[in-house]
Parts: C-alpha cells; structure tokens; sequence
C-alpha cells in the first residue's frame, strides 16, 4: 500500500488517468464485453484517434511555453483543401503516383510550418497574447479555405490515397472466421512516429529545456542566455506542422476536404493536453500524460458509443465538463499553498 501511494504521489496526473482507464475497461467488461472487446473495435480506435492526436502533440509544446494553440483545425482544413485539390490536378486515371503523394506531404509541412511561424512571430515579436493570435489565425485560415471552395467539400480525390494511408499492416486471422484482417493502421504509425519526435525534443535535447524554462519563468530565461523569440517560432511551427500532418491524415480518412471539418477538435485537442498534466500556466507537462489522456478519451467516446440509448450529442457535453472538472481538481490538489493563501 505504501507503495502504491508513493507511486501515485510521484505523479498523480499519471497515476489518475491509468486509474480512470482501468476502472472504464472494467465497467466495459462487465457492461459490453462482446461489443467493446473486439479486435475490430481497437483497431478502429487506432486508426480514428491519430489525426486529432498529432494536433494535441503539437498543442502540448505550446501549452508548455504557457501558451496555446487553437488555429491548428484550421490549419489542418486549409491544409487538407490546398493537397487535395493538388492530387486531384496531378491524378491519371483516378489515381496518383507516390512521388506526387510525397510531394503533397512536404508541401502540407511547409503550409503548416509557415502558419506556425507567423503564430510564433506575432507571439514574441508582435506581443500578440497567444489565444487572441492563434484564434484571430484559425478565422483567417478558415475564411481562405471557404474562399478557395465556395463553402463546398473537395471531393473525388485519387482513392489510392486513401487506400495507402487507411491501410492496415500486419494481418492476422480473428476469431474462427479464417479471415485475414490487419490491425496495425498506418494512421497510427504516423502518430507513434511524431510521438516519438516529440518525446525526443522534450527530453533529449536542449529544445525542451528551453521551453520548459520558458514556460516557468519567461524572464528568468531570457536573463539564463534563451532566445525566447527564436524559441516560440520553433515551438508554434512544430505545432503547424503537427496541425497539417493531422490534416493529411483527415483527408484520407474522409476521402474529403472542407473547411469545417474536425470543428470538435480544438475542445478535444485542449481537453487532451490539460487532462494529461500540462499545466496551462506553463512549465510542466509529460508527453506520457498527454498519450493516457489520448486513449483514455478514445475509450470514452467509444465506450459511450456501445450504448444505444446515449446521444452522440452528449459527447461534447461530458468533455466540457470533464474540462471543468480536472481544472478545478488542479487547483485544489497542485497549489494548495495558494489556496490557502487565497482564504
């Protein structure tokens, strides 16, 4: 027992969401066994998440820096809207080759690393506060995107697209049905490699130590020798580049484009990062959090879904409230001392 509460004290955001988790797998188990617990249940999780995971990755090093991002949905559709009419100018025969795929991803990253740049300019250079330049950015993007469309979907795009990112590796045979069937989405793989990125940036090298710096005391780290503007460039074209990424990954899940896709995302992306420990203020955050709060919302969301009688409505409700809940909860159990201050 003492054990387990030095462990939980060690970090408590870790140890709430592997809690949370266990308790919703078990109260699956005992509810909708047979519906939850199947390998096409799981390996349709894996492939929905990675595209609002890799805009949560990115929103992580902002919130990090003490700020936040919330142009990256749009990001993600201008993004999505400018590759896929691309692909459709470069398609023969309904399909493109994989020059002109690769093509589209290193313009996307460009479009997302420009974006996120100019965030990160008007952030440190400008001293625009991060949620009014990043929300005045999501409108502006958002406006092009239904500018180059008409408010129209960008449809009819090359199906092996969709089929190359869609695909699913490593085929096994479930159950007695003698079925080959893949459980390893190359979505997810796209998201494990950008994890790992991050998880390199963050604790390998001096970049997260800045940030770190810069999200606990943004004074002391300019006086410590950081180019603190230099810094917020990087970390808001990181998070651009996550946000376009994501967006490529959206458009071959929908095998479409729009300019008011993904609109649940930026609740869902804030939610992710501040329910896995990064504390809005700045200065602490783990990517480990940020991954469990990931899945534990994935398993939420799809869990609820198992249950006929609940609307697919209440979903952005509980969120809300699940927001509301864990800030309140770090308020009385990370700054008590200030809470007492405060009475």
């Amino acid at each position: 027992m003492n054990k387990l509460q030095a462990i939980y004290r060690k970090d408590r955001h870790i140890s709430r969401l592997v809690i949370m988790i266990v308790a919703w797998m078990i109260f699956m188990a005992i509810t909708r066994f047979s519906k939850f617990y199947t390998v096409i249940n799981f390996t349709t999780m894996a492939s929905q998440f990675p595209e609002f995971g890799i805009m949560a990755l990115g929103g992580m090093l902002c919130m990090i820096t003490g700020g936040i991002d919330l142009s990256s949905v749009g990001v993600a559709n201008v993004t999505s809207i400018t590759m896929g009419m691309f692909m459709k100018s470069r398609m023969v025969d309904g399909s493109i080759n994989v020059f002109t795929m690769i093509a589209a991803f290193a313009m996307a990253i460009c479009i997302g690393l420009v974006v996120g740049a100019i965030n990160g300019v008007l952030i440190s250079k400008i001293k625009i506060p991060p949620i009014l330049t990043t929300l005045g950015m999501n409108q502006l993007v958002t406006g092009v995107s239904m500018v180059i469309t008409g408010g129209n979907a960008v449809s009819d795009l090359p199906m092996n697209y969709a089929e190359t990112i869609n695909q699913k590796l490593l085929k096994v045979i479930p159950g007695k049905r003698g079925v080959m069937q893949g459980v390893l989405p190359v979505q997810l793989i796209f998201f494990v490699v950008i994890a790992l990125i991050i998880w390199f940036l963050l604790a390998r090298t001096s970049f997260g130590k800045k940030i770190y710096m810069i999200g606990t005391n943004e004074n002391v780290a300019r006086f410590s020798g950081v180019k603190v503007d230099r810094m917020l460039i990087k970390t808001y074209a990181i998070s651009g580049i996550c946000a376009a990424i994501g967006g490529m990954i959206m458009l071959a899940n929908y095998n479409s484009a729009r300019s008011d896709y993904g609109s649940v995302y930026t609740l869902q992306c804030i939610l992710i990062v501040v329910l896995g420990g990064v504390d809005p203020k700045g200065g602490r955050g783990k990517i480990s959090g940020v991954l469990l709060a990931i899945i534990l919302l994935r398993l939420l969301e799809t869990g609820l879904n198992r249950f006929p009688q609940i609307s697919s409505y209440y979903i952005n409700l509980i969120y809300g409230a699940v927001l509301l809940l864990v800030m309140v909860l770090n308020y009385f159990v990370e700054h008590p001392i200030t809470r007492r201050k405060a009475a």
